[in-house]
């Protein structure tokens, strides 16, 4: 019978509806674990691009130490001359050479301590980054576990509902149990909806009466022309035309009543 089959499609909706609402959380899950790891690659990325930073500035203050060794030097040099100057101009030049080569020095010299600065910052930087790239690590290999374990236990729930699923699918036409898992999937869980009042109670589009007829008199599965899900009448609902046989009904027995008491009082008087 088609009620039969009707209520084997609400009994399977249920559990399609929880599969689908299981799969899509299934689904869900990795992206709690890819925005972890998302998280860590920027870290990581950002402290690379900073330990970069600390390592062309340890060899800036390299090059510069160098460089102002050597200034040292040549000053040094110039001022083991002093002593062999003779002229007044001698002495004016090399003290001249002296004093360029000491500025230069000292430029070094503070160009040193504020890389030196700079250097500190980053490795302080450097040090907090690497504890909070450590602690990421720790957080998405906690997670990895859990997420192992949530799927773990969302593919168990699957099984069981696939189970349930197997033991109501008998005798259902396999064209159909495609239809209706895809509009399950598609509609939110819902996929069979009742009629009431002429309307769909899925979409709220008004049937054709011809149309609500076809679903009442159950001489196969009807679809929603709107939003194809599976329609079916409800025992308990009567369309205007039910009313309209019922009113008449009530008003054949009423008039047989009175038609029945008016006999009933012509007896009476003529046994008088």
């Amino acid at each position: 019978m088609i009620s039969e089959v009707f209520d084997k499609l609400q009994s399977l909706q249920e559990i399609l509806s929880k599969k689908c609402e299981i799969e899509e959380e299934v689904s869900e899950i990795p992206k709690l674990i890819n925005t972890k790891l998302e998280l860590l690659d920027r870290l990581k990325k950002s402290y690379g691009d900073k330990n970069k930073i600390h390592g062309d500035i340890k060899n800036r203050i390299k090059d510069y130490k160098q460089r102002m060794a050597e200034a040292e030097r040549e000053r040094e040099k110039y001022e083991q001359q002093m002593d062999k100057i003779k002229t007044q101009r001698e002495y004016e030049a090399l003290d001249k050479q002296i004093k360029d080569i000491t500025a230069k020095e000292q430029d070094f010299r503070k160009e040193i301590q504020k890389l030196e600065n700079q250097l500190t910052e980053i490795a302080t930087t450097l040090g907090k980054e690497n504890l909070m790239i450590q602690k990421q690590e720790d957080e998405v290999k906690s997670e990895q576990v859990r997420v192992k374990q949530e799927i773990k236990e969302k593919q168990k729930l699957l099984k069981n509902l696939e189970k349930e699923e197997t033991k109501i699918t008998p005798g259902l036409d396999e064209d159909i149990l495609f239809k209706f898992e895809r509009i399950i999937r598609s509609k939110a869980g819902i996929g069979i909806v009742a009629i009431r009042n002429g309307i769909c109670t899925g979409c709220n589009i008004i049937l054709t009466p011809q149309f609500v007829n076809n679903v009442k008199l159950g001489d196969g599965i009807m679809f929603c022309p709107e939003c194809s899900r599976i329609l079916f009448f409800p025992v308990s609902e009567k369309t205007d035309e039910d009313e309209l046989a019922d009113n008449e009904e009530e008003d054949d027995n009423e008039e047989n009543t009175n038609d029945s008491e008016i006999d009933s009082d012509s007896d009476d008087e003529s046994d008088e």
